[in-house]
């Protein structure tokens, strides 16, 4: 009779929804802890085995679907996983301190000769507050490695031509065989004298000493969105350093640093705007003209008008970056001003307005609502 096998998900600890890195994660961790080698429990063996016959079966989509529906009986297994279909590289580096390897299933790390992207590259622009608001196209000098112009690129001086490596005869890699537990494993690393390519260069360009690369400064023309904001980004693809060995340019990145304006203040895609009346202006209304982002406009101020009230201009504000038509408000904050200087005429008149108002103090009461924060606590 079969020994029932414990709960593969038992086994490694983990939930039965856990993710691939979390299975990945309790593996590394169960794996060093009962490999033979460092562990000489009675045991330990069986244990690893376990462990190793679980993650076989969790790793794997397909074979995980199927024993989470019809148990050890839906897995097609043989005691020890397959790893044909296991990438073991992360895990046996972190075993044995070794990796990059290939054969019995571990995927070989990406070679030198991959394809790979360039590097990002970014640089400050100082923008007036209106240039934010209404967008605009700014040049731009980017300096960055292009192309040798004497080799194209090749690092070779022109009428030469590079020699195949000696060492990994072209290939670019050399591979070692360790010996583990699991069989003979294949590390295969870049090649340490051409340095991966396959090739040496033994006469190396005059230009750009071999490198294929040259130092240039290039012009663009880069169009800056409406409604940008101090410390936004402007992403430009393509434009950072080149990729090497057929792989993409990186991107250039355009910081923004918007200047302060002489009136407006901004909050989101508001505009606010303090506006400073007198005291007859406050009382008796009026109608004023107040800057906005496309000239002057009339605003009235009603009769009776408080120190603090705030006016709203609507669509008057910065527009929606990247959504037409869309924009803030203005916001326009009126503060009274009381004059601290008075002629003998404004002197006397403001006496005769103070007759006539009275001289009683008005204390005044609490309101409803905080009397009932008292009564909540609040």
């Amino acid at each position: 009779m079969m020994a029932t096998k414990r709960d593969f998900y038992e086994v490694l600890g983990v939930p039965k929804n856990a993710s691939q890195d979390d299975i990945k994660n309790a593996f590394r961790s169960l794996a060093r802890q009962y490999h033979p080698d460092v562990n000489n429990a009675p045991n330990a063996e069986e244990k690893f085995k376990e462990i190793n016959e679980a993650y076989g079966v969790l790793s794997d989509a397909d074979k995980r679907a199927a024993y989470d529906r019809y148990g050890p009986e839906g897995v097609n297994y043989q005691g020890m996983p397959d790893f044909s279909s296991m990438d073991l590289s992360d895990i046996l580096e972190g075993l044995f301190g070794f990796g990059g390897f290939s054969g019995m299933g571990g995927s070989a790390r990406r070679s030198r000769n991959a394809p790979r992207r360039g590097a990002d590259l970014s640089a400050r622009v100082r923008l007036s507050f209106e240039e934010a608001v209404f967008g605009v196209e700014k040049e731009i000098d980017i300096t960055r490695d292009e192309k040798c112009s004497v080799c194209g690129g090749s690092g070779v001086e022109p009428g030469k031509k590079p020699v195949t490596c000696s060492t990994c005869k072209g290939q670019g890699e050399v591979r070692q065989v360790h010996q583990t537990f699991l069989g003979s494993m294949v590390q295969v690393g870049p090649c340490p004298v051409c340095g991966g390519r396959g090739e040496i260069i033994e006469d190396p360009c005059h230009a750009c000493r071999g490198t294929g690369l040259e130092r240039r400064t290039v012009k663009r023309k880069i169009n800056i969105p409406a409604g940008v904001d101090n410390g936004n980004q402007v992403r430009v693809i393509g434009e950072g350093q080149p990729g090497s060995n057929g792989g993409p340019s990186g991107n250039f990145y355009l910081e923004l640093e918007v200047q302060p304006h002489r009136y407006f203040r901004r909050k989101g895609n508001d505009l606010l705007l303090d506006l400073d009346i007198n005291m007859a202006q406050a009382a008796l209304g009026d109608e004023i003209t107040i800057p906005t982002l496309e000239g002057s406009e009339k605003l009235r101020i009603p009769p009776g008008t408080q120190p603090g009230k705030v006016f709203k201009l609507k669509e008057k504000g910065i527009p929606v970056v990247n959504r037409q038509g869309s924009r803030g408000d203005l916001l326009v904050t009126v503060n009274v001003q009381i004059p601290t200087q008075l002629n003998a005429e404004q002197k006397k008149l403001l006496e005769s307005l103070g007759k006539t108002m009275g001289t009683d103090i008005k204390i005044q009461e609490r309101s409803f609502l905080d009397k009932l924060k008292d009564v909540l606590g609040g």
